[in-house]
């Protein structure tokens, strides 16, 4: 007889297994840690629940999240709170698609290769570039792969990155960084964006890139014509980490000349999550798409002249080419990037337009509420897109002020004193299509009683 009734294991296969490795109890396997730091005793932990009561308590665990749909979400960082149409979630719900993983034959997935293509297609025309792949884990660690790439490229070890990109995507370059052997300089900020001034003297010859972010972590956006003309005038590359909802009204950054795109994909349909998973995108002109990381779909034909999908371009892959290898990379979000495939054909060129010109708008608005409040200054003077940093007035606690907007109903946004100590007392906001109009006045409501 089992003795739990959720581990398949009985006290006969317990014993059978002992046996076999010789042990006369479970205790035996751990005979060779010393006893000074084995834990003894019990663990603080209720006794067994039943059914019914461990879903109550998992439930009540549950309960203690602040989720977006019981608060209204200003919060951004990288994490958005977008619509999400429901046929997103029909499609991704069938089995061939939620069961794929590496359609390494084409033979029996063309459906997962077709969607995985279409991908491709639909960010190569947000972005302006000319191959994308079919995804990378997530935007932060398709920045990292961006300076590996064109670290390999241009044969020069210096990576020069902006400090308005997102400080945990400048973690992972760093991390990923050394052990490439890259030399990592971080230039400041001026007014929100890039200090072209320091941008210009931190480039020379031996700088293999030029990783900036627009709309950057401030929420504003940067000079990119003029970050180009310094980066490419000493032959290093321009790496653009750009939102892909913002590009709905943005001019694209291939039409700019940026080298390689990358980005998250999370604004284009894909849930908050907590946090995550989501999926990054990852596109470069076309003198780049063989070092180009992690898979590639193409198109064909057969035998007989019909169409159809194939993963292309495998030399570059570690799988393959082993130490020689572009990249680490062979896996990619396959079902994200379909969630964000199916958005994208859902919205439109229009739909996506309009979604980018609502974020905009709205975002203007609360940034024009919020500026007049007593005591409260708008940040920085840059353009934005739907985000932008407010600084509170002296003083004021930031993490209790937080408490009693969450208490009101809101996340007010992230506390840019976190990660930026030189903006102490400032709270960066999001706004989406999401947000109503009595949502942001309500807010700005709340924002003024908390203060």
């Amino acid at each position: 007889m089992k003795r739990h009734r959720y581990l398949p294991m009985t006290a006969q296969d317990e014993s059978d297994m002992l046996a076999v490795i010789g042990a006369s109890s479970t205790e035996d396997l751990f005979a060779d840690i010393p006893a000074s730091v084995r834990y003894s005793g019990e663990l603080p932990m209720s006794g067994a629940l039943d059914e019914a009561g461990l879903l109550r308590h998992l439930r009540a665990l549950s309960d203690r999240n602040a989720d977006a749909d019981r608060h209204v979400s200003f919060l951004g960082a990288g994490i958005y709170d977008h619509h999400i149409p429901v046929v997103i979630q029909h499609v991704i719900s069938r089995s061939e698609f939620y069961t794929a993983y590496t359609p390494y034959q084409p033979e029996i997935s063309q459906g997962e290769l077709q969607a995985i293509f279409e991908f491709q297609s639909y960010i190569c025309e947000l972005t302006g570039m000319k191959v994308a792949n079919a995804s990378m884990y997530d935007g932060a660690t398709a920045l990292a792969e961006a300076a590996a790439l064109a670290s390999g490229a241009t044969k020069r070890k210096r990576i020069v990155v902006s400090r308005a990109v997102h400080p945990e995507a400048r973690d992972i370059l760093r991390t990923s960084a050394r052990g490439q052997g890259l030399e990592i300089v971080e230039v400041g900020c001026a007014d929100g964006v890039t200090d072209l001034g320091a941008l210009a003297a931190a480039v020379d010859a031996e700088t293999a890139a030029v990783l900036v972010q627009t709309p950057n972590f401030f929420g504003c956006l940067e000079d990119i014509p003029a970050i180009e003309a310094l980066v490419h005038d000493r032959r290093g590359l321009l790496v653009t980490s750009v939102n892909p909802l913002s590009l709905g009204l943005l001019e694209s950054p291939g039409a700019l000349g940026a080298d390689i795109v990358v980005g998250d994909a999370q604004p284009l349909g894909i849930p908050m999550s907590l946090g995550g998973p989501t999926c990054g995108f990852f596109a470069v002109t076309e003198a780049l798409m063989r070092r180009m990381p992690g898979r590639i779909v193409g198109q064909t034909t057969d035998s007989e002249g019909r169409r159809g999908f194939v993963l292309t371009l495998q030399a570059r892959e570690q799988h393959i080419r082993r130490e020689k290898a572009t990249s680490n990379i062979c896996s990619n979000q396959a079902l994200l990037a379909l969630c964000a495939s199916v958005y994208l054909s859902v919205m439109g060129r229009a739909g996506i337009r309009e979604v980018a010109s609502l974020n905009l708008s709205k975002a203007r608005y609360a940034l024009g509420r919020l500026g007049a409040l007593p005591g409260v200054e708008i940040a920085f003077p840059s353009p934005i897109f739907n985000e932008f940093a407010v600084k509170l007035p002296a003083g004021t606690d930031v993490a209790a002020f937080q408490a009693k907007l969450l208490a009101a109903g809101y996340w007010g946004g992230y506390d840019l004193g976190r990660t930026y100590p030189e903006l102490s007392g400032h709270l960066l906001v999001a706004v989406t299509e999401r947000r109503t109009r009595e949502e942001i006045d309500g807010f700005v409501q709340a924002w003024e009683a908390s203060l």
